[in-house]
């Protein structure tokens, strides 16, 4: 079943969506939902293969600017310090 949602974004955005489903040939309509196919795929493949706990934590960091080399000093300060 179909049903109609009506979605509030900036106009430059829709022109822009529009654009591109326009060059793509489907509507924006079908580039959301394809979005959302996409989105819900990745994540439950990704953590079909974790354990229950690791999953529930997958992606609570992705805002963080955190870098291996933060890691690295984090580590050296905790064990050689």
């Amino acid at each position: 079943m179909k049903s109609k949602l009506t979605l509030r974004l900036d106009d430059s955005l829709i022109k822009r969506a529009k654009k591109r489903a326009r060059e793509k040939g489907t509507s924006v309509s079908q580039m959301v939902a394809d979005y959302f196919t996409l989105i819900e795929a990745e994540q439950s493949s990704s953590h079909q293969k974790l354990p229950p706990v690791t999953a529930s934590l997958a992606g609570i960091l992705k805002d963080t600017d955190i870098r291996e080399e933060d890691y690295k000093k984090h580590l050296e300060d905790k064990f050689l310090k």
